[in-house]
């Protein structure tokens, strides 16, 4: 059933950012007067198709889901033979040059556009995300020296403000990505504001390289998201809790003398605690008492932990951003314009071998996180397709042959020079871009495999 919604997923991703990219293509080459011969989704053999409209263009899906096209109406298609006059005006090659970029340019610019809409979307719904106060970092972890500590809020990252953890991560990607540390602006005190101070406090990232920005690199650095305190839940007949005597409402306070900070750390100490009495201090009703209770042992997947049978919160402090329409629309687009120029830096790092080529990913690491987002919730699918969509838009500006940001080269060689570029040095090119895409998706492909394996 996984692999199923994962299939789905992928398809559903693929299929909406094919339909996307190629309809921008489509629109402006109709409005340039361009007449469409063919408009595919999918490569290669076609396997259904439907003529529509007075061009009757035609409609298909091809055998290959891994892309697609717009196919117009073009003189070098012809082997040489004359077309009408009425053709000859509405053949591709026979457009003014700023009217073949726009059409080329139409398709990465339509993936932009969905990104900026789906994040408009979310914005404007509102996106329910932890919020930037700290859990307390381990005193030898980068984020403890640093001097941050529970409870802070961090509240802008190198000068930008940060609302929720999501924006937090961002951040601290590009201060990783740019090699530069990472300047907070923390607010700390009391529950008033009268009694809350901010500072300034810079935290070193060279310990965090670039491959391991996909996992958990905040945790690396001791950044975490702050949780309630370990005040027990629902206490379940007949556990180790219920026996010991503690009761719903009860905060735990230390545990055998080292102090329980929130929930997560009382479940984790019991849990690497099976079979072992503890001596739990708690506070009840302002009474202070310490009880004594040995954790059942549970084995699962070759592993044995401890349980009590105790429900503990764990659940951080939610913020939801609501936006209206204008708002979510602006921050759509800057939301969207730093994803790709975070995308172009990464790609240039790469080039001059500052980031490894382990960061490329490719369709099979993308059908996994397409079917991880699904099974999360709508918000986060719809996020991934965004960010995909933002990705195809840049590799297909790339200034490579076969890619339209490679046509859209020969086009500023073709306004510079006042001539097009031959067909010669344009057949060699063509090859030499297919080369260099091959070589791309199996650098991909490889990647991909490794990831699963590891």
């Amino acid at each position: 059933m996984t692999l199923l919604q994962t299939i789905l997923a992928f398809a559903v991703v693929l299929g909406v950012l094919i339909i996307v990219h190629e309809l921008g293509h489509y629109l402006v080459a109709r409005w340039c007067g361009v007449k469409v011969l063919r408009f595919s989704v999918g490569m290669g053999k076609v396997i259904y198709s439907r003529r529509v409209g007075p061009d009757q263009t035609e409609w298909a899906v091809s055998i290959l889901p891994l892309g697609g096209y717009v196919k117009m109406l073009d003189a070098r298609d012809h082997d040489g033979l004359p077309l009408s006059p009425e053709e000859r005006k509405r053949e591709f090659t026979s457009q003014s040059v700023w009217r073949r970029i726009a059409i080329v340019a139409a398709g990465p610019i339509a993936n932009f556009l969905l990104a900026i809409l789906v994040f408009a979307a979310l914005f404007v719904h509102g996106i329910p995300e932890p919020s930037t106060k700290l859990r307390a970092p381990a005193e030898q972890t980068v984020a403890g020296q640093s001097g941050l500590r529970g409870g802070d809020h961090i509240i802008a990252v190198n000068g930008k403000p940060v609302h929720v953890w999501n924006d937090l991560r961002w951040a601290m990607v590009q201060a990783v990505v740019d090699r530069q540390p990472a300047k907070f602006d923390v607010q700390r005190g009391g529950a008033s504001a009268g009694e809350q101070s901010v500072q300034a406090i810079v935290m070193p990232v060279a310990s965090i390289s670039t491959e391991e920005l996909e996992g958990d690199f905040l945790g690396k650095l001791g950044l975490d998201v702050a949780r309630p305190p370990a005040v027990l839940g629902k206490v379940v007949p007949d556990g180790p809790a219920q026996r010991a005597g503690l009761q719903e409402g009860d905060l735990v306070q230390a545990i055998d003398g080292k102090r329980i900070n929130d929930g997560l750390m009382l479940v984790e100490t019991v849990r690497a605690a099976a079979g072992k009495t503890l001596t739990l201090d708690v506070l009840r009703e302002g009474q202070a008492r310490s009880v004594s209770l040995v954790p059942d042992v549970v084995e699962q997947d070759g592993q044995r932990f401890g349980r009590i049978k105790v429900e503990v919160p764990m659940m951080p402090e939610m913020v939801t951003e609501g936006s209206n329409p204008l708002v979510a629309l602006w921050k759509g687009v800057v939301k969207t314009w730093d994803t790709a120029t975070m995308t172009l830096k990464m790609v240039g790092k790469m080039i001059i071998g500052e980031v490894s080529w382990k960061n490329v990913t490719g369709p099979i690491t993308i059908a996994d996180y397409a079917g991880q987002t699904a099974r999360i919730g709508l918000v986060s699918y719809l996020s991934f397709i965004a960010f995909v969509s933002i990705s195809l838009g840049v590799m297909n500006l790339l200034p490579i042959p076969v890619l339209d940001g490679g046509h859209l080269l020969y086009y500023a060689v073709e306004v510079l020079t006042g001539r097009p570029v031959s067909e010669r040095v344009s057949a060699v090119a063509q090859r030499a871009g297919i080369g260099i895409l091959m070589t791309l998706m199996l650098v991909a492909v490889f990647n991909d495999i490794n990831r699963l394996v590891s």
